[in-house]
C-alpha cells in the first residue's frame, strides 16, 4: 500500500470513528430528552386533574417556573374589572376569534390576569354578546395556571397603542391597560359556564411535540452506518 493510501485511510479511519462517537453521544442525548419529556407530560397530566390550589401570591412569583407550575389548577376570587378588558386574536377549535382577558383585583391589591374563555369575531363587542357581563362583585375564577407570552404571536408583534393583540403578554396587557402589582402568569379560566353563553371557557389545549424517539433512533442508525463503513475500510486493508 502507497503512503498517500495509508494516509488517507487512517484520515478516513479517524473520521468514521469520529463521526460514529458524536451520533452515537447524539442519540443517547435524545434518549434521556424522551425520557425528561414523558415525565413531563406525566406532571402535567397530573396538575390538570388535581384539586385547585390558590393562586400564587406575590411572595411566591419569583419562584413561578415552568416545569412546576405551568398548567397547574388554580382558583382565585376577586372583582374584575371589565373596563380594562383585552381581546387577544385566537384560532380555536370553534373558528377563529378572541380570548377575552380581563384583570382580576384580589383581595391582596395585587391583580391576575384571567382569560375567561372565547369569543367568536363576530361578537367581540360586548354589546353583541349581551349578558355576558358578570355582576358586579367578588367572584371565584378556577382554572390552569399560564405563563404570559411576550412579543407576539408568529410573525405578528403586538399593538398595544392599536388595541391589536396577538398573545397574552402579561407584563405589555399591565402596561397598556395601567395596571400595577399584576401577577407574572394568567389564568386560563375552566369550562364553568358564563353568563349568556360568553366566552366559552375551558378551551385549553395542552400538547406537548415528542419527536425524541424518532431523533434517537435516526442518530443511532448513523452511528451504525459509521461503525459499518469503518469496518468495511478496516476489511479493504485486509484484503
Amino acid at each position: 500500500m502507497s503512503e498517500p493510501s495509508a494516509r488517507a485511510r487512517r484520515l478516513l479511519t479517524s473520521v468514521l470513528v469520529l463521526l460514529a462517537a458524536v451520533f452515537l453521544a447524539l442519540g443517547t442525548w435524545q434518549v434521556q430528552r424522551l425520557f425528561w419529556k414523558r415525565d413531563l407530560i406525566a406532571r402535567v397530566e397530573s396538575r390538570v386533574h388535581a384539586e385547585p390550589v390558590a393562586a400564587p401570591a406575590r411572595a411566591g412569583w419569583p419562584a413561578i417556573s415552568t416545569e412546576r407550575d405551568e398548567y397547574r389548577r388554580v382558583t382565585a376570587i376577586g372583582l374584575f374589572q371589565h373596563d380594562k378588558t383585552v381581546l387577544v386574536q385566537a384560532v380555536t377549535e370553534r373558528g377563529a376569534g378572541f380570548w377575552v382577558l380581563t384583570p382580576l383585583r384580589l383581595a391582596d391589591d395585587t391583580t391576575v390576569l384571567v382569560n375567561r374563555g372565547f369569543v367568536p369575531a363576530d361578537r367581540r363587542a360586548p354589546a353583541d354578546r349581551a349578558g355576558s357581563e358578570l355582576a358586579a362583585g367578588p367572584v371565584a375564577v378556577t382554572g390552569l395556571l399560564r405563563l404570559s407570552e411576550p412579543g407576539g404571536g408568529f410573525l405578528r408583534a403586538n399593538d398595544p397603542t392599536g388595541e391589536r393583540w396577538f398573545s397574552r403578554d402579561v407584563a405589555a396587557i399591565a402596561a397598556a391597560k395601567g395596571l400595577s402589582d399584576v401577577a407574572p402568569y394568567f389564568i386560563d379560566a375552566d369550562a364553568t359556564p358564563n353568563p349568556g353563553g360568553l366566552p366559552v371557557g375551558g378551551l385549553t389545549v395542552i400538547a406537548f411535540r415528542n419527536s425524541h424517539l424518532v431523533y434517537a433512533l435516526t442518530w443511532y442508525v448513523l452511528a451504525a452506518m459509521s461503525t459499518a463503513g469503518l469496518w468495511h475500510v478496516h476489511r479493504r486493508r485486509r484484503v
